[in-house]
């Protein structure tokens, strides 16, 4: 038995810099703050914009993996509050990291140069998209120059 992936959804999110760190960890590496500005998503059943002051709390570990944990809120077009939690992974080679962390306006780098994966829960009150919080989820990602656009899919 395989599972299926589906698609869900797309967010596209805005992120403040500078970013705060904190550095070195008693643990090793040093831990990113990242204020998120807004954003939007869209997907087959839904769409709306990413709400201003959730953020990211990523972990850099010593050998460069970004172990980011993420909340923030989504706002459907219909009024409804999704939370979102997103936990995984950002690695590459150091070169791609270092392009990746210093992203200018026309700069791009291939998603395949690197892996940004994540492992996704939503909270949402009983309703149309309480389906979210029904799921596990996965999401495939790529660093923007402005933020993080990320695609979610739907485990069945």
């Amino acid at each position: 038995m395989e599972p299926k992936l589906e698609f869900a959804l797309q967010v596209t999110l805005r992120l403040k810099k500078p970013r705060l760190e904190l550095s070195p960890l008693p643990v090793g590496g040093s831990r990113l703050g990242v204020q998120i500005l807004g954003g939007e998503f869209e997907g087959p059943s839904l769409k709306g914009v990413v709400e201003t002051g959730g953020g990211e709390w990523p972990h850099v570990r010593e050998d460069g993996v970004f172990c980011f944990d993420a909340r923030y809120h989504l706002r459907a077009d219909d009024g409804t509050i999704i939370m979102i939690n997103n936990r995984g992974y950002r690695h590459g080679s150091p070169e791609v990291m270092e392009k990746l962390w210093s992203l200018r306006p026309g700069d791009a780098v291939p998603t395949e140069a690197y892996y940004l994966r994540s492992q996704t829960t939503f909270e949402v009150a009983p309703g149309k998209h309480d389906w979210l919080s029904r799921y596990v989820f996965v999401g495939v990602g790529e660093r923007t120059e402005t933020g993080n656009r990320i695609r979610y899919f739907r485990v069945l």
